[in-house]
């Protein structure tokens, strides 16, 4: 172990005064140290290694604050790493978060295609119920297969735009009402979609915090019908006002006529505006 330049140093001060103060003794003579009365010699010693208490007191003072450096400078090193531990962690952290996003968001991308297609065929089987020919509208049979063949070749949203056209065209709230509600059929198809949206819209909003999947899906032509729809889902009767009401299933010869299966009720009517003094209930 090498020692500190200090402790050689007070080595060799101490050896030279303790050889001079040998020589000062052999002069004076040891007789004559040893005559000294106690009190005397208490003094002479104490006075003769005063310099070196003070010497070596000085020396451990320096020694000490050298330790105390060396030991701060171990302290400030261990914080850097340990700060530098924290920022890793922190971007190991963040870099996880982002993984996971993005994870989620291409989970939800690979689903949302699937359910966009779902929105379609419901919106088909809605739009045709109530403007197929066979349904006494304008949509002729020719002109239906043509939508459907569009439909599969990836544009999912044919049909909700087709429904958005009908819905700017038309004369009247009760003809858009009876669009969505005005049959049990086209209120289950409404439901449907409502039902089938609202789940893709809380995907969206779970995959994305910022809003951008969700907004993006509002202003799509599947959000513009369905908030179009939830105008008319609020007028209609309880019966026909929600999916466990009406249920969900897709029956195609039902789906594309209008017509009702076996125990559906008769179509319903636009309920007529609440006289006064009068709840919306009541009117119903």
């Amino acid at each position: 172990m090498k020692l500190d330049w200090r402790i050689w140093l007070g080595v060799c001060v101490t050896a030279v005064y303790l050889s001079l103060a040998l020589l000062y003794i052999l002069q004076r003579g040891m007789g004559a140290i040893l005559a000294m009365p106690a009190e005397n010699l208490g003094s002479f010693l104490e006075g003769a290694f005063a310099p070196l208490a003070f010497l070596w007191l000085v020396i451990g003072y320096f020694l000490q604050r050298k330790e105390l450096q060396e030991t701060t400078s171990a302290l400030r090193a261990q914080h850097e790493e340990i700060k530098r531990s924290t920022e890793q962690a922190v971007i190991q952290s963040a870099s996880m978060k982002a993984s996971e996003v993005h994870a989620r968001q291409e989970a939800y991308l690979q689903l949302q295609a699937q359910i966009r297609a779902q929105l379609g065929t419901i919106s088909g089987f809605l739009y045709i119920s109530s403007q197929g020919a066979q349904a006494g509208g304008k949509v002729s049979r020719e002109r239906q297969v043509q939508l459907f063949a569009e439909l599969t070749m990836n544009d999912t949203e044919i049909f909700s735009r087709q429904v958005i056209e009908f819905y700017l065209a038309a004369d009247s709230e009760a003809e858009r009402y009876e669009f969505f509600y005005g049959t049990p059929v086209r209120a289950r198809h409404s439901n449907h979609f409502a039902q089938t949206f609202e789940d893709l819209l809380r995907r969206a909003e779970g995959a994305d915090t910022e809003g951008v999947f969700r907004n993006a899906l509002l202003y799509s032509a599947h959000g513009i019908m369905y908030q179009r729809l939830l105008k008319y889902r609020g007028q209609a009767p309880l019966k026909l006002a929600s999916a466990d009401a009406t249920g969900t299933w897709l029956d195609i010869g039902a789906g594309l006529d209008g017509g009702l299966r076996p125990g559906d009720a008769e179509p319903s009517s636009p309920p007529r505006p609440a006289g006064p003094g009068e709840t919306s209930a009541q009117a119903d």
